[in-house]
């Protein structure tokens, strides 16, 4: 079987190729593809056509996207709706086209309203206002689900969504502008610890609610979402509402997070919020039911996945690969 898996340097990319890379060790018969984007621009319509038409695929995983937190989405907003929209289009048609029968995307669990109710269940999409600091993206990986649907009732192809929470984990990106709040806070309180600090700041209230979901454990879900037979993924899914949820099913404050990550660096401080700065969304809890129902549930305890991913910050640091650009 060749698999495509779009976006395999990234950090949930990387994952599913590990898992698919120890399946195939293990005796699965699976021929890997992969391309760099200097390789593969999957914004290019015609180089992801003569793509297809040469490797011809039998499963396509979309895991490249265009990420960052709040500080990339307020500054790149055009960057982050068009390059998506413009991977997803490209890649879920010209799959389509050469015959591509199963395919999964990955998307973002921003795409829910900004006060949908908690947790979010897959039909709270498209029931309000978006979150503004990210809506850009968010609209990208709507219509990201929505092409897959429609595709899939046009045509009778089999390709689905699924929405992770927050992730984090190795591979992550540690770029000082344009990453996450988690691998954003190893780096702060790590620098923090080693110059023995007095404080650090937070952005925001310390308020809002985040779930975190390691990058292992979203890898491990995708490929149990990918390998549901047709039946199971229809009886729990609607055509037109086929999208799954990934998370842990709990979260915990911005501030509380803080904490952990300054006890896992050994930074012994003071934890200061700035209130001036953006809080984003209250509250992003998963409903994770449905996934739940079809026999998948987290395994990586959160205190266990940011130790596990500051040793591996240590060690990008040693080698000086640590921060990076996406």
């Amino acid at each position: 079987m060749k698999v495509y898996i779009g976006g395999h340097r990234g950090m949930v990319g990387g994952a599913i190729l590990r898992q698919l890379q120890a399946r195939r060790d293990a005796g699965a018969d699976l021929d890997l593809i992969t391309r760099t984007s200097a390789d593969l621009d999957l914004t290019d319509q015609v180089a992801v056509r003569d793509f297809m038409a040469v490797e011809r695929p039998d499963v396509v995983i979309l895991a490249a996207a265009k990420v960052g937190g709040i500080v990339a989405n307020n500054t790149y907003p055009a960057q982050f709706i068009y390059e998506n929209l413009m991977m997803e289009c490209n890649v879920i048609h010209q799959a389509h086209a050469h015959g591509v029968q199963r395919l999964l995307q990955l998307g973002s669990s921003c795409i829910y309203p900004r006060e949908a109710p908690q947790p979010m269940a897959e039909d709270a999409l498209l029931t309000g206002t978006l979150e503004p600091t990210n809506e850009p993206y968010a609209v990208a990986k709507i219509a990201g689900i929505k092409l897959c649907e429609s595709y899939n009732r046009q045509y009778g192809r089999d390709y689905r969504s699924v929405m992770p929470t927050n992730l984090y984990g190795p591979g992550d990106n540690f770029h000082p502008e344009n990453s996450h709040v988690m691998p954003a806070m190893i780096q702060r309180f790590h620098n923090a610890a080693r110059a023995e600090a007095e404080e650090v700041v937070i952005w925001g209230s310390g308020k809002p609610m985040r779930e975190f979901l390691h990058v292992d454990d979203m890898a491990a879900a995708s490929l149990f979402v990918l390998d549901l037979d047709r039946a199971t993924y229809d009886a729990e899914t609607e055509p037109m509402l086929s999208h799954i949820n990934v998370g842990t099913g709990r979260d915990v404050t911005i501030l509380e997070l803080a904490e952990l990550v300054a006890q896992v660096t050994g930074f012994r401080g003071r934890i200061v919020t700035d209130a001036t700065k953006p809080d984003g969304a209250p509250r992003k809890l998963m409903d994770v039911s449905r996934l739940a129902r079809m026999g998948w549930t987290a395994d990586i305890a959160l205190a266990d996945g940011v130790a596990q991913t500051y040793a591996w910050y240590l060690d990008q640091l040693e080698a000086g690969t640590a921060v990076r650009a996406r």
